[in-house]
């Protein structure tokens, strides 16, 4: 029971590094590609890799366990949760000083 309970923590752990990496370089991605010349390429390339990295977490995390595989995938979210919400945060003073410097 406890070697059971300590696989799908460590599952759930992995889930939440998978997803802070494949947001977090999701982020990192848009940021650089929206100025290089060659965005497609970034954004191409990122995607590839983030997607293996992620896919292939996900098949090792598993082990042909589908509890483990659904634990990973709930941190994978809660990472997307908490990565939304911390760039959001990075975001927010850029957006409210535009729209102070348009109020009347």
């Amino acid at each position: 029971m406890m070697n059971e309970t300590l696989s799908l923590l460590l599952a759930l752990v992995t889930g939440v590094l998978l997803g802070a990496m494949f947001f977090g370089g999701l982020w990192w991605t848009v940021k650089k590609g929206v100025s290089s010349k060659r965005s497609a390429l970034w954004f191409l390339g990122s995607l590839l890799l983030r997607t293996s990295i992620a896919l292939a977490g996900f098949y090792f995390i598993a082990h042909g366990h589908w509890e483990r595989l659904s634990v990973c995938l709930l941190g994978f979210i809660i990472a997307r949760l908490i990565v939304t919400r911390l760039t959001r945060a990075a975001e927010k003073p850029k957006y409210l000083a535009q729209k102070a410097s348009h109020a009347p």
